[in-house]
């Protein structure tokens, strides 16, 4: 199986010179770009409405799933 390139040279090349806070910055516009790119996000209204209705599950236990969403995803 052929190893596809992410990064071309010169780019490798700019990263190798990035202090940390360039190298952060990079990576965050690189992410942003995937984000764009693939389209997929989550609505966590829709995920709560979900867990509502799922036999067993209970206000105080969708709240505390949501509350840890919310952590991770950084709301």
């Amino acid at each position: 199986m052929a190893e596809q390139k992410i990064i071309d040279r010169d780019t490798y090349r700019a990263i190798k010179k990035m202090s940390r806070d360039e190298l952060q910055a990079f990576l965050m516009r690189y992410a942003d770009g995937l984000l764009e790119k693939d389209g997929k996000s989550i609505d966590l209204r829709e995920v709560e409405k979900d867990l509502r209705q799922i036999k067993g599950i209970g206000d105080k236990r969708v709240e505390e799933i949501m509350a840890v969403f919310e952590k991770h995803l950084g709301v």
